[in-house]
């Protein structure tokens, strides 16, 4: 964690920024190992580029915050306490004077916050975004990170597995769903990477449809979308199957996908333009017909948020780097009819890349 924060305060030096404030769930996680939803209240990190960090969080927290091992100061509030009038005296304990540059998350932090630390302040101040450099430091992943999402692809092949065995005629989504996370709690997960999808037969052409009480039924398209939080990082894997028969359409359907997500692996290696194999996987698909039916990005990193930066889309210039873990998930969605979209946690690696989901892409039928 010291590393980590003392990257971030060296830009604060370089860029003579006198504040920095976090308050994002996964940002603070990434910073002092504190991995906690405060829901309406103020979980906060305060970065100075000449003072002694400070954390601030509701009192019941503070013993999390030791145990999660960060080392300087902790602001405890209770509920009936204004925490940003114990920030103000953490302030002025310091000793700051004549601040110029304040840096925030600018895509997160709501306008009251920002309110009450320009009161605090008083001075003219300059806002200056953060995300840009706090992407730049997570988007790499080291040894630990890697190790901890290996595991977490692990548990989300598992889902899959446990999902594909509960099918049976007549069987609701939300049932299937539901023995898909029953399963993973006894293995000690507590919460999802995002809503489960288990989807079936036209609701399977909803690239982001909600489950419910459809029954499943011979020949209707099987979609499994999900993924674990394992130790503060997720995973997140789509498999689509055939259940007792299926047409030929379905069939073309999913093996345009499938040579299309196989194309975009396989350029996934150091030094490929990101926003190429968005196009490389579209145009495959645009080539067979169905262009106008893959409605999304190939994919997104992945890490302790379940969608972070990069944005694998076709107007991204970024090049893929060694450390870089996102998804490929290219789809093909038809109102009335179905979709199928394949998708896999990816690593890049020195000599190339690792899947690190590997539950089964073959066309399959259950019977």
């Amino acid at each position: 964690m010291k590393e980590r924060q003392q990257k971030l305060i060296n830009w604060m030096v370089n860029n003579d920024i006198d504040i920095c404030f976090i308050q994002s769930k996964d940002n603070i996680f990434y910073l002092s190992n504190m991995y906690s939803e405060p829901h309406e209240r103020l979980n906060g990190l305060f970065f100075f580029k000449s003072s002694e960090p400070f954390l601030i969080c509701p009192q019941m927290e503070v013993d999390q915050v030791k145990e999660a091992g960060w080392e300087s100061d902790i602001v405890g509030y209770r509920d009936h306490e204004n925490p940003w009038n114990l920030i103000k005296a953490e302030f002025e304990r310091r000793n700051l004077t004549s601040i110029n540059k304040l840096a925030i998350e600018k895509e997160v932090t709501n306008y009251y916050r920002v309110e009450q630390l320009q009161n605090i302040i008083k001075d003219q101040v300059e806002i200056i975004a953060v995300d840009s450099i706090m992407n730049e430091h997570r988007v790499i992943k080291d040894e630990r990170e890697i190790n901890i999402l290996k595991q977490a692809a692990e548990l989300a092949d598992y889902g899959v597995e446990v999902g594909v065995s509960a099918l049976k005629e007549g069987i609701t989504e939300l049932e299937v769903l539901a023995k898909i996370e029953y399963e993973l709690k006894k293995k000690g997960i507590r919460e999802m990477s995002f809503s489960t999808m288990v989807l079936f037969g036209k609701n399977s052409g909803l690239a982001h449809g909600n489950p419910g009480l459809n029954k499943l039924q011979k020949g209707d398209i099987v979609l499994f979308d999900l993924g674990v939080v394992l130790d503060g990082y997720c995973s997140d894997i789509t498999r689509t199957v055939m259940y007792q028969s299926y047409n030929e359409q379905q069939k073309d359907i999913y093996d345009t996908v499938l040579k299309a997500q196989l194309f975009a692996l396989n350029e996934s290696k150091i030094g490929t333009r990101i926003g190429d194999l968005d196009k490389l996987a579209r145009g495959i698909i645009a080539e067979a017909g169905y262009g106008d039916y893959f409605p999304h990005r190939l994919g997104h990193g992945l890490g302790i948020s379940v969608h972070e930066y990069p944005s694998m889309n076709m107007t991204n210039n970024g090049l893929i780097k060694e450390g870089m873990v996102y998804t490929i998930e290219p789809g093909i969605y038809i109102p009335e009819i179905g979709g199928v979209r394949i998708e896999d946690d990816v690593l890049i690696t020195k000599d190339g890349h690792q899947t690190l989901t590997n539950y089964s892409k073959e066309f399959t039928v259950i019977k």
